[in-house]
């Protein structure tokens, strides 16, 4: 039904809409060219070849852009230009900068010329920003290209249509497997327009917050962008979280508008996304409408505040008129999965988080022109919004919207997903990664992976051996892993083995090396500065970047004391890393996640790498407990792959010989649990809370377990550790 509709809304445009769009991003785009400043950036941003998909460089480009901005923006000797542009051409206009390694000395120690240099080439500006950077981290104060004027949503859109219209935005692997849908960048526009335009018509104004509960498809997108074109924020809630979960979020958002669907389609099962709706939003006293799309065939009870949104978007018109935001103005807001305490409404702006995203997509994936990337990630977490939507139409790419699971109908669906759409870079979760290593290498060599170029890891540390696998199975030992470490919080990623020189070595398991103007420092537990390499400590960021989120919603001060009041005039992630004799960072786990065993800290993302790396085991999860001599003792839940038949006594000796070989005797479990599955989010993040919980007999304090996606987990979870703990009992 979701996807005729659109088709239905599409056949209907006529046949100069294309053409009227382009008069408007025309006319935006003139109003660029008054200032004789800025219309070098608009020259230099339409002539790069990132920003012309399908090779479709007109003349007028070609010949009036780069005339000029070659004679005006690169002001640097031919072989540093060579040297550096072959590889970033948003630097070329840096002086004295010859290779990878220089520029990324200079994106830290001249954080404000590395940063202005890219945000004039890479963004479209309607006016142009006359403060690089007015931040503070003491105070939680975060300020980037104050002064810019511009539009997400034609750095999205209409500069690409402006170019290649026919060029293919997006790809909705639906959860029917070979059912895909391909949607262009000028048939987005028309849907982000039509959008818009309603969205106003009802009353939806610069400034507001409109909540979006939707699966990962078109419209999805198009709601995002829609917002962002007509100057509200928007807060997505991802599409699995409770009536309640969502209230909460609606209400901290104070939205008055809600987008949903009437269900959801996922794993081959229906999900009533609407009823959710209904009963979240009886709580919600500043909601006024409810716009419902169509993703099945099944009719749902529409209210007086009920809006069928396809059949008003047919009544819309085609162009709609992009508003002229701030830098600072706020594009969305996006609250933490709450698997850790409270949820946060966290902030991002404008400008610096489009940068951000744009340019991580492009150099830690190393995506070109004309690839297919395939980000598996739900649009409700960041992941999805920096890596599904914000980064790769920023970039003008291709980017699949992946709807279903990794294991439906089977688990070789995402390889055959790589082999129809012709994926070049992928993108996942470990926990996914583990769960197909369990069922064995055939349901990947099954599928051609020939068109894979690079492969990569978000959302937790990937332990050793499902790295190894990744890279050996699934690329055919060809493919670079990228290791990737960042946050909510961060806008985009920080730490990763690419960019790098393409012969720079890859650590399995680490993420290595920070990203252009990303300065990490490691510190101890008195605050100081840990300057040595070969040490750990809690992991902190020197110094500001484009893509950091601004504050809480809401709540600065609680912005405050989380990330800037724990190590002054630093931001803490909340993370331990380990950084190498090399210099390279490794992600320790969460430094509530560190266990302290007679005195000893260890992170329980070590003792995991190491259980992991056991032939029997799929994954594990290991949390601390109150012991009363130790201080804490070591708790290993284990899940072992599927066919294993081995004692458990007899595995349980295995992994702690294991443990005490590969780390220390200290760090040995003192509980082994075996486990069919562990409790998840839909998301596929472990809830180690729940464990933690468990453990401690703390059965009351479980808390909301609606966003675990299947709760019947937890009372296995329940069980075993009863069972375990009558048969260790005197």
């Amino acid at each position: 039904m979701f996807g005729k509709t659109l088709m239905r809304l599409i056949s209907t445009l006529p046949n100069f809409t294309v053409k009227n769009n382009l008069q408007l991003c025309g006319g935006y785009l003139n109003d660029l060219i008054r200032d004789g400043n800025i219309v070098q950036q608009a020259q230099s941003t339409f002539t790069d070849n990132m920003w012309l998909p399908c090779g479709c460089t007109s003349k007028y480009v070609a010949s009036s852009f780069a005339r000029r901005t070659l004679a005006s923006y690169l002001h640097v000797s031919g072989r540093s230009r060579c040297n550096v542009a072959a590889f970033m051409p948003e630097a070329a206009g840096l002086e004295g900068v010859s290779g990878r390694a220089a520029l990324r000395e200079l994106s830290v120690s001249n954080s404000e010329s590395f940063w202005a240099a890219v945000a004039r080439h890479r963004l479209c500006w309607s006016t142009p920003f006359h403060t690089v950077q007015d931040c503070d981290l003491s105070r939680g104060k975060i300020k980037w290209f104050e002064g810019g004027k511009l539009n997400v949503s034609v750095n999205c859109l209409d500069r690409h249509v402006h170019t290649c219209p026919e060029r293919v935005a997006l790809i909705w692997e639906r959860d029917e497997r070979g059912s895909e849908m391909k949607y262009t960048y000028g048939e987005l526009l028309e849907m982000t327009c039509r959008l818009g335009n309603l969205l106003r018509r009802h009353g939806v104004k610069r400034g507001d917050c409109v909540t979006i509960y939707m699966p990962t498809c078109p419209l999805a997108v198009a709601s995002m962008l829609a917002c962002a074109r007509i100057g509200a924020a928007h807060n997505v809630v991802f599409a699995g979280f409770s009536a309640d979960a969502l209230a909460e979020r609606i209400r901290d958002a104070q939205s008055s508008t809600v987008i949903t669907v009437n269900q959801g389609v996922r794993g081959g099962k229906v999900t009533e996304l609407k009823k959710t709706v209904d009963t979240a939003v009886q709580s919600c006293p500043t909601v006024k409408q409810v716009f419902v799309a169509m993703r099945t065939d099944n009719p749902v009870t529409m209210t007086a505040r009920d809006i069928a949104m396809e059949e008003e978007m047919l009544k819309e018109d085609v162009v709609c008129e992009p508003a002229v935001m701030n830098s600072e103005d706020i594009l969305f807001l996006l609250y933490t999965s709450g698997s850790t305490g409270k949820p946060k409404g966290l902030v991002h702006t404008q400008a610096g988080y489009l940068l951000y995203a744009a340019l991580t997509h492009r150099y830690v994936f190393s995506y070109h022109d004309g690839d297919v990337f395939g980000c598996v990630a739900d649009i409700g977490w960041i992941t999805g919004h920096s890596y599904v939507v914000y980064g790769p139409l920023a970039n003008g790419a291709t980017t699949v919207l992946f709807e279903s699971t990794p294991i439906y109908p089977d688990p070789g669906r995402y390889w055959d997903m790589v082999e129809r759409l012709k994926i070049n870079q992928f993108y996942g979760a470990p926990t996914a990664i583990r769960l197909l290593l369990k069922y064995g290498d055939q349901w990947v060599n099954k599928y051609d992976r020939s068109t894979l170029k690079t492969l990569g890891s978000v959302g937790e540390p990937i332990n050793t051996e499902a790295w190894e696998w990744y890279h050996r199975v699934v690329g055919d030992g060809r493919c670079p892993v990228v290791d990737t470490w960042w946050q909510t919080e961060t806008g985009g990623i920080c730490i990763a083995p690419r960019p790098s020189d393409p012969d720079a070595e890859i650590v399995p398991g680490m993420a290595m090396r920070p990203f252009f103007g990303i300065n990490p420092v490691l510190m101890d537990t008195e605050g100081e500065m840990l300057t040595s390499n070969n040490t750990s400590g809690a992991l902190c960021m020197a110094q500001p970047w484009p893509g950091m989120a601004r504050t809480i919603h809401n709540d600065h001060q609680r912005f405050i004391d989380t990330y800037f009041q724990p190590y002054p005039g630093y931001f803490f992630t909340g993370d331990g890393a380990y950084r190498s004799e090399e210099g390279y960072y490794q992600i320790t786990g969460r430094l509530d996640d560190v266990i302290n065993v007679s005195g000893h800290r260890i992170g329980t993302a070590e003792i995991e790498d190491v259980v992991n790396q056991c032939p029997a085991v799929a994954e594990s999860a290991v949390v601390g407990y109150t012991h009363s001599i130790k201080g804490q003792g070591v708790y290993a839940f284990v899940v072992l792959k599927k066919g294993i038949d081995v004692q458990e006594a007899d595995l349980s000796r295995q992994l702690n010989g294991m443990v005490s070989e590969k780390i220390a005797k200290y760090a040995s479990p003192d509980f082994i649990q075996f486990a069919k599955r562990l409790p998840k989010t839909r998301s596929g993040k472990i809830m180690r809370r729940v464990l933690r919980k468990v453990v401690e007999s703390d059965l009351e304090g479980l808390g909301d377990l609606s966003t675990l996606d299947d709760p019947a987990a937890v009372q296995e979870i329940i069980q075993g550790h009863e069972k375990l703990l009558s048969k260790n009992r005197p």
